[in-house]
């Protein structure tokens, strides 16, 4: 099958790999009908995530086909079409059961990579390093889905492709991200991130409840979404002095009742903070870039929530000093998509999501290596990059 590897630090290739087979009689196959580009690939095809191999598959947001399934598997069939989440969940281990399915303590088959710099190691995710379980990715013509039952989700009727296609990873992130600010009526939420994640962060705030969105971003593009899709407020970080007086001018002096970052560890900003962090991380001396996290929690509300979906490493200057004197509470987590697909179809089948409108480039898989550089270098737009296989 055709595939989009990696060979080394900024260095992709379609190239020809082996099919996936099962592997255990509860895998399925699936044959990928559309998957995506996502910020978090960018750190390790940028050389901030270790772990990567030669010739290792990634891409890890996708809807298909299920196309053959093991013996154990009971609840899936072939021909069924399915969006499946990112991380992948055993279903049965005590994380899965307590509603923390990125979390599993069973999918994870390098568990001792991660164990030294996380002290717990995470499920696992397809094409995402090998400390991550070392899983081939989605952007390839087939992908090896294990505990079909528990991970493939059956596409209802009325629910497209390209809207199918986001719920596998942005959709539940922002969701999530949403949901961790436990927002009542009449609260303010301000996003830092327009991409795809963000800008979904921000509709689910709307849909939770929230009286106003303010998304915070420098792309226009992203900022037109965000205005006319999301029907957020928007401010452009490099047209104003402080996001954070401008919070408050807009809040009435008390700034958001809660924040969500949606950038992560390769953010951009402005004057020294930004000049420092760019330094420490070429030398390596720092994974972070973290502007936007550290302008979210000055930003916050006294008493408010700090929800944070951007992948980060190893943060420097981090203001423990104002989540404790702010009371803040600080939640975060990698994306528990099984949690929210139910809630997802629901939204999109009622109207009320339509996450297709973050499609700015459709490609065939052939062409994902031009993707990607239009995707991490905001090329023509670019917000999200889909491939065909």
């Amino acid at each position: 099958m055709r595939a989009l590897v990696w060979n080394g630090v900024n260095d992709l290739a379609v190239e020809t790999v082996d099919d996936p087979a099962p592997l255990n009689p509860h895998d399925a196959i699936v044959k990928v009908t559309l998957t995506t580009t996502c910020g978090s690939d960018l750190h390790f095809i940028d050389g901030y995530l270790p772990g990567m191999r030669e010739g290792d598959v990634f891409g890890h947001e996708f809807t298909g086909e299920i196309v053959e399934v093991g013996s154990a598997v009971r609840e899936r069939r072939i021909g069924e079409r399915v969006t499946v989440p990112s991380f992948i969940s055993c279903g049965s281990c005590w994380y899965c059961r307590h509603d923390l399915p990125s979390a599993c303590d069973t999918t994870n088959p390098n568990a001792e990579l991660q164990q030294p710099l996380l002290g717990h190691p995470t499920g696992g995710i397809y094409g995402y390093t090998h400390p991550f379980g070392g899983y081939q990715g989605s952007h390839a013509e087939y992908v090896r889905v294990p505990f079909a039952d528990v991970n493939a989700f059956v596409v209802p009727d009325g629910v497209t492709d390209e809207q199918a296609l986001f719920l596998s990873d942005a959709v539940p992130t922002g969701l999530m991200g949403a949901d961790f600010c436990d927002i009542s009526p009449g609260d303010v939420i301000a996003v830092w991130g327009g991409g795809g994640v963000g800008l979904m962060a921000a509709r689910s705030a709307l849909l939770l409840g929230a009286e106003r969105v303010i998304v915070i971003d420098r792309i226009p593009e992203r900022l037109a979404l965000a205005e006319q899709k999301v029907g957020a407020e928007v401010i452009d970080y490099s047209a104003v002095d402080s996001v954070q007086d401008a919070l408050r001018e807009a809040t009435g002096g008390r700034g958001p009742d809660a924040v969500i970052e949606a950038v992560g560890m390769e953010a951009h900003g402005t004057g020294v903070q930004q000049l420092y962090d760019r330094a420490k991380q070429a030398l390596r001396l720092e994974t972070d870039r973290a502007t936007p996290l550290r302008e979210a929690i000055l930003a916050c509300r006294k008493g408010g929530v700090v929800s944070v979906l951007g992948v980060y490493g190893v943060t420097d200057k981090f203001p423990m000093g104002a989540l404790t004197n702010k009371s803040l509470t600080l939640r975060t987590a990698q994306q528990h998509g099984q949690r929210y697909v139910p809630r997802m179809f629901d939204y999109v089948q009622q109207g009320d999501l339509d996450p297709s409108w973050l499609i700015t480039h459709d490609l065939p898989l052939a062409e994902a290596v031009r993707g990607y550089d239009l995707f991490k270098n905001k090329k023509d737009g670019c917000v999200r990059a889909v491939f065909r296989p």
